[in-house]
């Protein structure tokens, strides 16, 4: 599973004109999964998600996860990021979990982000989605579960 996050005063998602998930503080979650990623793996990078300290504390420095700073995530299913780049200028998405497989997994790491007390919204799986959103800092991590 890959996730890419981004720290963000706001972020929304829209599709097809409505908003489908807004958060304010917390972090955007560009998520990714990869084929054979099994619930426990997304299990498992939310809850590294849940304690990477990149909130500021009371004396500014990166210290707080995102469950003590009391911020929420904003999930989007984005299969764009096992993009293959290897050959050719037209990106291969052959290691993207299939589509079944990929709307489990993304259920999968939200439920477990829900679990662990944090407020979640989401995108729509599969559909056209515009993203906007405040990068905070700008604090942009990635993360692969391999």
């Amino acid at each position: 599973m890959r996730v890419l996050l981004q720290r963000v005063s706001e972020a929304r998602v829209t599709v097809e004109g409505r908003v489908t998930g807004k958060i304010g503080p917390g972090l955007l979650a560009l998520v990714c999964a990869m084929p054979g990623d099994r619930p426990e793996d997304a299990a498992k990078m939310a809850a590294r998600v849940a304690k990477l300290r990149i909130f500021r504390d009371e004396a500014g420095r990166m210290n707080l996860p995102v469950t003590e700073a009391g911020n929420a995530i904003l999930a989007v299913s984005q299969f764009t990021l096992a993009a293959d780049l290897r050959t050719g200028n037209r990106p291969g998405f052959s290691r993207a979990a299939p589509p079944e497989e990929a709307e489990a997994r993304y259920e999968d790491f939200c439920a477990a982000l829900r679990d662990l007390g944090i407020t979640v919204a989401t995108g729509e799986f599969a559909a056209e989605m515009q993203v906007a959103l405040v990068n905070d800092g700008p604090v942009t991590i990635w993360m692969d579960s391999s």
